[in-house]
Formats: structure tokens, sequence, C-alpha cells
């Protein structure tokens, strides 16, 4: 919110001396986040003052129209003759007002005037442009005045064209401060100075009713108010002062319509619309969307409604997005002389899932979404309707529709004492009902205080709230800083410290971690290949999501992680390896559909914890990776290699050693790997994750390179990690013995390296697979398997006997388990 000092001070009588950064000093104390004060103007200097143009000469023999024009400045040139000029802009006349800066003065960026010889004419100073004077874009050239503009007066001071500009950056819960109202309130608390609303005007007593109209849905809308005006000159040019003021507060002047419901939006906090009359058909109805119906807004897109958008409609269908976007067939023209005027009070989480839905963000939408003083619609409408009769001549049709449903204005209960409770300093009763009653509250009560909240403020419904007003007013530099006492701690649990030693390991073995959000979207199960009835398709639909693309929890890592490769493929770094550990959301069939509120003025009991845990969904830790381009890069060392499947099995392995355990690797068909390249991981019989190639049809849905590989496993599943140690190592030399076995094609390795390690018993320290061979030598169906043993004893050197009884061993538990034979035997 840009709010101009000048403004402020309409509602406030600040000191003369006080300066938008001493404002901003008192603002932030108050607990407002104040950015940036902007010296708007500063740059600017006279002198600078009002003419008339009294004699234009046009200058032939140039590329482009240039005017030697003869301009009436008063007293202001110290001679009372006319100003010669040279100017390009053709958009005024004889007999127009407009501003002149004379020699000597500078406009901002620093261009200074003086009197210099151009065209064959002396100019002394130049006619000014709104762009020139900063104080918007040139849209037709100079700025024409109104003619009854005094000539000679100082221009910097008639329109405001100095200022100090606030910029604030307003949280969700503080939508007051997005109005001049707003802040002008804030500043008179601030200084202790009486506040002038600007919202206190005398309604007409009217009882007849304007445009009809009528709410369908109090859920959507609980006010809605109509007034009607007539006549409109569509020549009525916006005052300069306000076009000023709109463009210090971010807002570019349109019409003298637009441009005062802006104003007063801006001003009061409440947005308004103004609707053609002559495009209206039958009475406004508020309602809710119905299916299958869609509407063309301003910004000229044709939009597909959601049942649940709020809109407004009239015979014809939906004329308008509440409090967000009007419709493109009722928009007001620039012919347009007979207007509907539309304030209300539309509900501020209807307006934000619709603007989020349809990614439509406005000003209105902005301030609805924040909450809306619900007693402003009849004030806003009826200080519009005025304001262009009186800057317009349009005629004000006597009577307004006041539709409505009654909402009973709720009171809050809280001991005087809570707020000091809260921050640890001692408030008495009169400085808490003081602060409270400066918020706009009404406070009855002793001891125990009943509070009912202004309407201005929504975001005060707790005890809490009205604490931290009372705290914030009185100051938080007032608060003392002791630093806490820390409970003494007992430690990261065992499954923290695994998940850290699984990332430092993984980033020791060339992963780089990644942090996606936990938001899917339906179609990432299509782009998965996910078949029909997978449980990954099984998904938490959330209430309110960041985006509606992504409105789904996660039930895998990877939707998540593939985006994240796609977008630095898509950079140009291709040879990436990303790992991610988080959890998913797999939700329980037999989980109540909604978890229970649970009161926030005492600890909840077992049962009431037992009941929300029931309602939460599943949610274990997983670890994830994805690899795409080389894995081992081609340098002066030699060839490099592509990243393949078997490496991110070894990353499940990586992770597996963490915990202490072993992995079983058997071949499997599990979407989104590729069925031939796919591997299920076990410890013992518990199935634990997938690693494999991805499917071809995942790497282009996701734009990645072919043959990108993926690894996921559940920590959970792993079992209890063990307490890492150092392993013995033995101070006697190691036995090794190849061995090469011939087994059917369909045997898996690991099943013969199992095998192996059984047959082997004790004296075997590692088992290694160092080749795998098929051709014709081996015959049809079949495939070598070369391992090569390391035996160690603890306490002795093998001879070469007890080494070669421990290979044969091995072989023949491999043979009776897998049907392996000795290769050459």
């Amino acid at each position: 919110m840009r709010a101009p000092l000048s403004w402020l001070r309409e509602y406030v009588d600040l000191p003369a001396e006080v300066t938008g950064r001493d404002l901003a000093e008192k603002l932030i104390a108050a607990g407002l986040e104040v950015e940036t004060v902007d010296r708007a103007g500063a740059d600017l200097e006279g002198p600078l003052v009002v003419g008339e143009v009294l004699a234009i000469e046009e200058l032939t023999g140039f590329k482009k129209p240039i005017r030697f024009c003869q301009v009436d400045v008063g007293d202001a040139n110290g001679t009372g003759e006319p100003q010669n000029i040279v100017c390009g802009a053709t958009n005024f006349a004889v007999g127009d007002r407009v501003v002149v800066i004379l020699p000597g003065g500078e406009l901002p960026g620093g261009f200074k005037i003086g009197s210099r010889k151009t065209y064959g004419k002396l100019s002394e100073g130049m006619i000014c442009s709104v762009s020139e004077l900063g104080i918007g874009e040139d849209h037709g050239g100079i700025l024409v005045l109104p003619a009854d503009t005094p000539v000679g007066v100082d221009a910097i001071g008639l329109f405001g064209l100095r200022d100090d500009v606030l910029d604030i950056a307003v949280t969700p819960d503080r939508g007051y401060a997005l109005s001049i109202r707003g802040l002008a309130r804030e500043a008179a608390t601030a200084y202790g100075l009486p506040f002038k609303d600007p919202a206190d005007v005398e309604l007409p007593g009217e009882t007849a009713e304007a445009y009809p109209a009528a709410i369908a849905d109090p859920s959507a809308c609980d006010r809605f108010v109509l007034r009607e005006i007539r006549g409109l000159d569509p020549d009525a040019q916006t005052p300069v002062w306000m076009r000023v003021r709109l463009h210090r507060a971010g807002m570019r002047p349109v019409s003298l319509a637009v441009d005062v419901t802006n104003y007063l939006m801006l001003e009061l906090g409440q947005p308004l619309h103004a609707f053609d009359r002559s495009a209206l058909t039958g009475p406004i109805v508020v309602r809710r969307a119905a299916p299958g119906e869609s509407l063309e807004t301003l910004d000229h897109v044709k939009r597909t409604l959601d049942p649940e958008d709020i809109l407004i409609t009239d015979d014809s269908g939906p004329i308008s997005l509440a409090g967000t976007m009007g419709g493109l067939t009722t928009e007001i023209g620039d012919r347009s002389t007979d207007m509907v005027i539309e304030a209300a009070h539309f509900d501020d989480i209807g307006v934000a899932r619709m603007v989020r839905r349809h990614r439509l963000h406005s000003e209105a939408s902005y301030r609805f979404e924040r909450g809306v003083d619900r007693d402003l619609p009849l004030y806003a409408s009826y200080r519009a309707a005025r304001m262009l009769a009186e800057l317009g001549g349009a005629e004000i049709v006597p009577g307004v529709t006041h539709a409505e449903a009654p909402v009973e204005a709720a009171a809050i209960t809280i001991p005087a004492a809570h707020p000091g409770r809260v921050a640890g300093v001692a408030y008495d009763r009169d400085t808490v009902v003081r602060r409270l009653e400066q918020v706009g509250c009404a406070v009855t009560g002793g001891e125990t205080l009943t509070v009912t909240p202004p309407s201005w403020r929504p975001d005060l419904t707790d005890p809490n709230d009205l604490a931290e007003e009372v705290i914030r007013l009185e100051g938080y530099e007032a608060i003392p800083s002791r630093a806490p006492r820390p409970a003494a701690g007992q430690g990261l649990t065992a499954a923290q410290r695994l998940r850290r030693r699984v990332g430092r390991a993984l980033a020791g073995a060339g992963y780089t971690e990644v942090l996606a959000f936990p938001f899917v979207a339906a179609k990432d199960w299509d782009d998965l290949q996910l078949p029909a009835g997978d449980a990954r398709r099984t998904t938490l639909r959330l209430a309110n999501p960041l985006s509606e693309d992504e409105p789904l929890l996660r039930t895998t890592l990877l939707p998540g992680l593939l985006r994240a490769l796609a977008h630095n493929v898509g950079r140009g770094f291709g040879d990436a390896a990303l790992f991610e550990m988080g959890v998913v959301f797999r939700p329980r069939p037999d989980a109540p559909a909604r978890a229970p509120r649970l009161a926030v003025d005492r600890g909840p009991t077992a049962e009431e914890v037992a009941s929300v845990d029931a309602a939460l969904p599943d949610q274990p830790h997983r670890v994830a990776v994805v690899l795409s381009g080389d894995r081992e890069r081609s340098s002066w060392w030699g060839a490099g290699r592509p990243a393949l499947w078997a490496d991110a099995v070894e990353a499940a392995r990586t992770v597996a050693a963490e915990v202490g355990v072993e992995l079983t690797v058997k071949q499997d068909r599990h979407a989104p790997w590729h069925p031939g390249r796919c591997a299920a991981l076990y410890v013992g019989d518990t199935l634990v994750g997938h690693a494999g190639e991805l499917h071809p049809r995942v790497t282009k849905a996701y734009g990645l390179p072919a043959r990108s590989c993926a690894m996921e496993l559940e920590l959970r599943r792993l079992g209890e990690p063990v307490t890492p140690r150092a392993p013995h190592v033995s101070t006697y030399p190691v036995a090794t013995q190849d061995v090469a076995l011939v087994v059917d094609t369909a045997v898996p390795a690991a099943e013969v390296e199992a095998a192996l390690r059984d047959g082997a018993g004790a004296l075997l320290e590692a088992v290694r697979l160092f080749d795998v061979y098929t051709g014709e030598q081996i015959g049809e169906g079949r495939k070598s398997l070369a391992y090569a043993l390391r035996f160690r004893a603890p306490d002795r050197t093998l001879t070469a006997e007890e080494a070669s009884q421990a290979r044969d061993a091995a072989v023949a538990v491999a043979s009776e388990r897998t049907g392996a034979v000795l290769r050459g035997t």
C-alpha cells in the first residue's frame, strides 16, 4: 500500500514538522512494515506555475509539428509579460490553462530549464506533460488544466507535486491498513491526535429502492448496495489532484468514473464497481456459479466458471466475478453516462479461492481476501455518487438498494490481565481498555472484559488478538529482553540421526539434495504411467491449495524430483544426480473425513490426540534419487560413463549401509520404471523400494534425457538402525578365491551371491560379482557369473587348503539352491 503523506494529513492533523520518515518510525513501532519512504517530486524545482496560452504560431519547414506559443504566467516571471515558448505538442489550444516551468527550474531526472534558441525562435521555458512532471504517463501530450485554474499560481503546491510517499507491506491479518482511512487511524493513535473518519458522512434518509438486487447465497455475500447516477458528462476530466494521488498510490488514471471508484477504494478500503446502466438486463442477483457457465472478464479472457465462484448476475447471466473483476458486457465506456454503482461485502475465503482458481488477482480482490469493513458499502457508494455528481455533472437517482443477510457482532471475553501475561509486562486495566478503545473496540466489564471488535477489524477473533493490539500500541520496545532458559535436551532421536547419516552418505556419493514442494497434480500419475487402481493414485486434496494446478499431497517423492531434474537439464546441467528425503502422505482407508478441532485454552487429552492421529494420513519418511547424463565424465584420465540403472541400485545400497542392513535385489515390473530394467529392493522378505531406469514415456512426459534413472525407498521398512561402529581390522592376510558358476539366465545373481555367502561360512569377508558372460560356449538360456571371494580369519593366517574348503562349501550350497555348476566342468 502506497500512502502519500499529504493524503493522510487530511484525516489526522499531524504536526507540520512531521516528515514521511518520522511517521514511518511511528508506524513501524506500532507493528506495520514500512518498506520505503519515497520523496516524490523532491527533484522538482520551480518556478513551476500555471499559465494561459494566449497565441500559437505554427512553424513550418520541419519534419514534425513545432509551435511557437505565447503564454501568460502572471507575475511569476517578474515582468508580467507573456512568456515565449517553443513546444512540439498539439493537444492544446489558445485559451487553455497549462503548467509552465520557467528558466532556472528543474524537472525530475536532473533536466534543467533555461532560455535557448531553437527552431529559429527563443524559447523561455517549457510547457509540461504529466510524465515530465513525474505524475503519470503521457496520453495525448501536454497536461491541460481546468479553465478555472488561476493563472500564475505555484503548481507544485496547487497540485501536491512534492510529497512523501510511504510504501507499506501489509500482512494478511491487517486488511484495514490497505486504505488511507486505516493508516490515518494508526497515525492518529501513534501521535495521540484526533482522527477524522473519511467514511463519516451523513446519508440521506432514503427509503426507495434504486436498481433492483437480491442476495441468493448469504454465505457468499452478506451485504450488497447499489446506487444509480444518470447524465454523467462523458467529457468530464479527472481533477489533477486526484490523478496525482492515484499515481502516487501506484494506480493509473483511466477516466472520471473509474478514477473515482479507485480513489475511494484507496481512501476507504472499500472496492467499488460501476456498471453501464444501459447494458444491464433485469434484476441483479449475487449467487454461486451454475454448471457450464462462463464469463468474459475485462481483461478479454473468457473464463469457465467453477460452482464455488461468487458471481454478480442479471437476466443475461454472469456480469462480474464478485470482488475481483467485472464482465466485458457491462463495462463502462468512454461515452457511458448512466451507471449503477455497486459496493458489497463478499466472503473473504470465497474470493481468495476464486482468484487463485482463475489466476486473476486485482486490487479489489487483494482487499476482500484480507477483510473489508462490512459497514462501508452504504457510505462508500454514496460518496462515489456524490463525487461523480460534483466532478462530472451527474444526477443522483433518489433511493438506494440495500440487500443484507444479518450478521451478529461477535463479542470476545478476555481477562483484563491477559495482555500482561502474554507480554510478561504488567498492564493495568485502564491501559488495556484505553488501547482497545483506540483500536475501535467497544469494551465493557470489570476485571473480565467483554470486547466487541469494530467492523473494520475482522481479524480480531481471539483473546490473543486483543492482547497483540495492546502490546503493539504500548510498544514492543517496552518489553524487556530476557534470554530464555532452554530445557535440557536429549539430543537427536535415532531416526533423526539416521536421516542425517543418509544425507551425508548420499552427498558423499555425489548427489545434491533438493527440497521440492509436497504438492502434485492428478496429471503426475498419468505422467508416471501409474496403472488404474494403483495405491499411489489415492491422495488427499488440500482445502486451500497454493495453486489449483497442484492441489494434491504427494504419495511419492518422484514427481518433485523429476521436475527439479528437468529444471536443471533445461538450464544446461544435464549431468545431474539429485536426492530428496521427506514424507509422503498415504491416506488411511478407515480415517474419518475431517480431523476434530481441539480447544486452545488447555492441552489436549490423550483421547483427543488419538482422535487427531486417527484422522491424519500415514506419513512415512522416504528417500529418493534421480540421475541423468554422465555419472563419470570423460577427461584426460580416460573415458567417462553414463548413469545406469545400477547406479540407482547402488544409491539404495548406500542408504541401506547406513542402517546396517543388506539389500536383496530382484527383477520387477513397477511404474514408473522400465519393465525390463526395474529392480525391487528387499530387506529379508520386506519390500522397501524400487530402483532402475525410468520408462521412456516418463522421461518424455517430464522432458528428461533418455535412460534417466531413479530410486525410491522407505526408511522405516529398513528396520531399526544400528549404532555405527568402526569395523574390526584383522592383521592377518587375505586369501582370494575366484569362482565362475553357470546358471540359467532367469536365476538372479543376488540369489547366487546369497547362496555363496551362506555356504562359505564365517571365514568369508566379502564376495563381489566381477563378470557376467553369455555366449555359445555356455549354451542357450545360460549365463556365467564370476565371483571374487575374500577369506580371512581373525586369529590366524589361512592355509590354501582352508580357503579352498570354504570355496567348495560355498559352491556346493549355490549348486544345491540355484542349480549352479562350475564353469568348465
